[in-house]
């Protein structure tokens, strides 16, 4: 295959999302300028004041969009992932700004881009809360329980503390729960209970 030959399947691929003509080279082109790209930040770095606003003013200078995002403080360090969407003509400049920020000491920051959506899954939502007394294997006991119920985790979240009457440390758990529709909220919620006593679940319905 020639290199013109490619070149103009690249064009003509690039086109799939605009309801123009190829004969129409002026659309073409600001068309081809106005796709948006969808890129997913991984970003880690010494806990510090500042680190947010560092990351975001690279996402607004270069006219991005700051889509979901989950954030958090670990032990010594502050880690998170983000949703970022940008123009495809600013995707080099963005990347190689990120770039600065880890030779500042700030953040080290993972970027991949997103090549094709994923539709959303169908079915049901379910919110499970779940608080017990932390040990090694739980996080595993629980995620082996809903994939054996043929049962995804769309979102999770997970924290421990200190019992208020005790010297115990609780799990908690909060996640969201893609389910289908024969799936029993009720005997899932039985059966999480059963792996260790004192282990509180609430399932509910979100949609």
């Amino acid at each position: 295959m020639s290199a013109n030959h490619s070149s103009r399947i690249t064009w003509f691929e690039s086109l799939r999302n605009c309801s123009i003509s190829p004969r129409d080279t002026v659309v073409i082109r600001a068309c081809i300028l106005d796709q948006v790209t969808t890129l997913i930040l991984t970003v880690i770095g010494d806990d510090r004041s500042g680190l947010v606003e560092a990351l975001s003013n690279v996402v607004t200078r270069h006219e991005g969009n700051w889509h979901r995002s989950s954030m958090a403080r670990l032990g010594s360090k502050f880690a998170g992932i983000v949703e970022v969407s940008v123009a495809e003509t600013r995707v080099g400049d963005l990347t190689a700004e990120l770039d600065p920020l880890a030779t500042q000491g700030l953040l080290d920051i993972t970027v991949e881009r997103v090549t094709e959506m994923s539709p959303a899954a169908v079915g049901p939502r379910w919110e499970l809360r779940l608080v017990g007394q932390d040990r090694p294997g739980i996080v595993h006991e629980i995620a082996y329980a809903l994939a054996r119920s043929g049962l995804s985790i769309e979102e999770l979240q997970t924290s421990t503390s200190s019992a208020p009457m005790s010297a115990e440390i609780l799990f908690e758990a909060t996640a969201v729960i893609a389910a289908t529709s024969d799936s029993d909220h009720e005997a899932l919620a039985r059966e999480l209970e059963a792996l260790a006593n004192e282990l509180m679940v609430d399932i509910e319905p979100t949609d």
